[in-house]
């Protein structure tokens, strides 16, 4: 048991050593010679007289406190200014509140809490609150841990009580305790209790002070009651290499390896879970070793599979200060720690947790709560109910558990049901969620009130599902089709892709060719979200043959829905066209309302783009009834989104208007953040097109502002764009310019060509604005040129117009503006549309001015391309 102080003289000079002792033999005698309220009436005369007694006094020598032991912090000790500021504002002997002056700092071993615990009481020392410092080290993780008489011996005789006057254990020990402490307070005193590696509040409580002194308690468990508390959290990223390289610099000053690779520095302060104790044993390591890179050492550790190994200095050891909380913990309180290495994910919820122990849901949490109070470990930040595990513990949990079944058939059959009961509860409930997402018309499962309960829950055990669907084959297999409709809902793409290979792999392996069909087009679905259209492409047809050889007309007409969107994403439009037709067909042929429904709505698209928008609108008029039908909101929503840009089209905008606010409202009744996202931007298209710049301009942030929230980049770049058309015709240039480049650099970084070269168009317009005219001319020239590369005859012909303008703008030569007008009237035709064709005609054999007469190429609509699970 360690004690010790600092002792101030200063404070003390002119006191006389021993006193203390003698007034506590004073205050015993005087106990033992008070006779206030006591009656004589019946005693007994012995005798009358005087008598004469002698006195003898023994003065003994001066007993040595031990007041000034307190270890410096380590070297390195940084990153702490909040805890250190909490921890003083307790120990404060001017603050406000009228609290005990003591503090709890708690977390898991090697954290750094005695290290805390030190410099807060330097810092304390320094602003001269304390005169002395009594330090003990309770050992509460030994396999004999300290227990509170032995304590209180320690630190009586660090206050200079000689042996020979120590009462026997028992309550006596603790009244001596606090007498000599309250006699301290009288003498001017105030002294600071350190009571380090407390593993119960047993341990603590007869060393509490009393009055004004203060105490500092560190432990691997939340000691409750005992006054203010603290859990100190491992550290920073940049304040971990900062200890590192202090501690490595400590050993050679001219250590240069964190300087010449921070980024390595970086990694190794990861690996080590930003964990003091990690940190200072690996700078020890790597100070037996001054040539190894720090990059070979974060290598080292950055696999999960022995990093305890690598953790371990021959003096200090992770893994052994790990067994001590362990061996702290009950048997069925160890067994649940080990049990918690099989949950595949990052975190699991108290019901799973139950289902692996195989315990009592209130049973398994009181376990968690032990744990957590242990920190060994914690409660998730964002959700209640849920746990998670530092890195290094878990790895630590792993091993564990792999000893555990490495003693027989019956451990690891046992571990093997359990993981065997949390796959199948994931999957179950997977399952279960995914009927509230489906269209109406499926019956839902009761473990979910609602399709906002189904939706939390899917957000919650995300992560925990995608770790599981690696877990085996048929877990792949099954969890590709529970999670398909929430992963396209909440934009998380390529999980969707991930999930859905694993899918494929499986089937592969478990020779199962009745679900491969479907495998094939939800990959291709998948794939249509990431805008991979080629490779959607060849998913959905392997998909369509491989239903038809089996002969499931509705998983054919899926699959033939779904490469009509394919096509259209290849701007195919007349492939696009048939296979469409045919899906609706195959739709009506078997029945499926809710499938003829998204046909209808495709093809409704397709037909805008071959600019045949009255059947556009036709086709899109009737998926939106069949949706109202079969009381399919979303469906609603998307076929009112694309019936407004028909309708835009048609120069109808008050029309347009109205079907995109309702799009919008229908996509916030369901909750669809990317689909309002998709409405809030063509709403201020049709503002636009009313001349209501101001309102478009927020409907266009407010998109944005969802397709950021969303992680939509696509969408984002879109809302870009159209804002800056909005700007420009507030005559708002240079926002604009920053708005379009901002559009231009994110399609960039899509792949997104096409939005791209509408970018580069609308570029022009704003560079024009600007008085910019030759940037304005290499940005038309090069939209143009892209769009045709697109094969985007329409938009191609809308730039070519554009470009004449700037060209005029700039004072070009009739004969350039004249080709420029030219090739805009051949792109016109191309595209068909005969009447812009003749306008752009008549502008090449003009010779005036047609500033106001063209438009800019003004928007990219965002369009529903809706796309099904087989």
């Amino acid at each position: 048991m360690v004690v010790g102080g600092k002792n101030n003289s200063a404070k003390r000079k002119g006191k006389k050593s021993g006193k203390p002792q003698q007034r506590q033999a004073r205050a015993r005698e005087a106990a033992e010679n008070d006779f206030r309220g006591a009656d004589f009436a019946h005693s007994q005369v012995l005798g009358y007289g005087t008598m004469t007694a002698n006195t003898y006094v023994q003065q003994y020598a001066p007993v040595p406190t031990a007041l000034d032991a307190l270890p410096p912090p380590p070297v390195g000790f940084t990153g702490r200014e909040d805890d250190l500021a909490y921890i003083l504002g307790v120990l404060d002997p001017d603050r406000s509140d009228e609290g005990p002056a003591v503090a709890v700092l708690s977390d898991w071993g090697g954290v750094g809490k005695t290290t805390l615990a030190y410099a807060a009481g330097h810092a304390a020392q320094k602003r001269d609150w304390f005169t002395g410092v009594l330090l003990v080290d309770l050992r509460g993780y030994d396999p004999r841990p300290a227990q509170a008489e032995e304590a209180l011996e320690a630190l009586l005789r660090s206050l200079g009580v000689p042996h020979e006057h120590l009462p026997p254990p028992g309550a006596g020990r603790d009244a001596l305790y606090r007498s000599q402490l309250n006699a301290r307070q009288e003498e001017g005193e105030r002294l600071l209790v350190v009571a380090d590696n407390a593993s119960a509040i047993a341990q603590v409580q007869p060393l509490v002070p009393p009055g004004h002194h203060g105490m500092l308690v560190t432990s691997r468990h939340r000691l409750t009651g005992l006054g203010r508390m603290r859990t100190v959290n491992r550290l920073q990223p940049e304040d971990a290499v900062a200890l590192l390289e202090a501690a490595l610099k400590n050993n050679d000053p001219d250590d240069p390896r964190v300087g010449e690779d921070p980024q390595a520095a970086e990694r190794l302060a990861s690996a080590c879970g930003y964990l003091p104790l990690a940190l200072q044993i690996t700078a020890a390591l790597l100070a037996q070793d001054p040539g190894q890179p720090l990059s070979e050492r974060a290598d080292a550790l950055g696999g999960t599979d022995g990093i305890l190994d690598g953790l371990d200095d021959g003096e200090r050891s992770l893994r052994t200060m790990f067994d001590q909380s362990l061996e702290r913990l009950t048997p069925q309180e160890q067994d649940l720690f080990r049990l918690l290495a099989l949950n595949p994910g990052p975190n699991i919820s108290t019901p799973a947790a139950a289902v692996l122990a195989d315990q009592p849901q209130p049973a398994t949490e009181r376990l968690l709560a032990r744990l957590a109070a242990s920190h060994l470990i914690e409660r998730t930040p964002a959700v209640r109910g849920r746990w998670q595990m530092h890195d290094l513990l878990l790895a630590y949990a792993h091993e564990q558990a792999t000893a555990t079944m490495d003693r027989g058939r019956a451990p690891r059959r046992r571990y093997d049901q359990a993981r065997d009961r949390l796959i199948h509860h994931y999957i179950q409930y997977a399952e279960a969620a995914d009927t509230h997402l489906d269209p109406p018309g499926r019956p839902l499962s009761a473990r979910f009130t609602d399709r906002g309960q189904a939706l939390e829950w899917f957000d919650a055990e995300r992560e925990n599902l995608m770790a599981t669907a690696h877990t085996t084959p048929q877990a792949g297999l099954d969890l590709s089709s529970a999670l398909g409709s929430y992963l396209k809902w909440r934009r998380h793409l390529q999980d969707h892709v991930v999930v859905n290979a694993l899918a494929l792999d499986a089937c592969t392996k478990l020779n199962d060719t009745r679900r491969k069909a479907a495998v094939w087009n939800n990959l291709g679905g998948a794939l249509l979200g990431l805008r991979r259209f080629e490779d959607a492409l060849h998913a959905l047809e392997t998909a369509r043959d491989l239903y038809q050889q089996t002969g499931d007309t509705n998983g054919e007409a899926t699959a033939w829905n779904n490469l009509g969107s394919a096509l259209l994403g290849l701007r195919r439009f007349d492939d696009a066209l048939h296979a469409l037709d045919t899906a609706r067909d195959l739709y009506q042929q078997t029945g499926n309302t809710n499938g003829e429904a998204t046909a209808w709505n495709n093809l409704g698209t397709t037909l805008q783009d071959l600019r045949r928008f009255d059947d556009a609108l036709h086709a899109l008029e009737t998926a939106r009834d069949l949706c109202q039908q079969t009381g399919d909101t979303h469906g609603e929503a998307t076929a009112w989104n694309n019936l407004g840009n028909a309708l835009k089209r048609l120069r109808r905008f008050d029309d347009a208007h109205h079907a995109h606010q309702t799009a919008r409202d229908l996509h916030q009744q369901t909750g669809n953040t990317h689909g309002e996202a998709g409405g809030w931007n063509n709403l201020g298209n049709a503002l636009q097109d009313l001349r209501r710049f101001d309102d478009a301009h927020h409907a266009h942030q407010t998109a944005r502002h969802l397709h950021q929230q969303t992680g939509n980049t696509h969408g984002e770049a879109g809302g870009w764009n159209d804002l800056g058309n909005a700007l420009r015709e507030l005559r708002r240039f240079d926002d604009a310019l920053h708005a379009h480049q901002t559009a231009r650099d994110l399609c960039q970084q899509t792949g997104d060509t096409h939005g791209e070269a509408i970018a580069w168009n609308n570029l022009g317009t704003a560079y024009r604005g600007l008085g910019r005219v030759d940037e304005a001319v290499v940005a038309g020239k090069q939209a143009a040129a892209m769009l045709a590369a697109e094969r985007d005859w329409f938009r191609t012909g809308e730039a070519w117009g554009e470009l004449a303008i700037t060209l005029t703008a700039a004072g070009a030569d009739a004969a350039q503006v004249r080709e420029a007008w030219e090739q805009s009237a051949q792109a016109y035709t191309q595209a068909g549309a005969d009447e812009e064709a003749a306008a752009s005609r008549e502008h090449a054999n003009s010779t005036e001015t047609v500033e106001a007469q063209v438009p800019a190429v003004a928007d990219l609509p965002a369009r529903d391309v809706a796309s099904e699970s087989g």
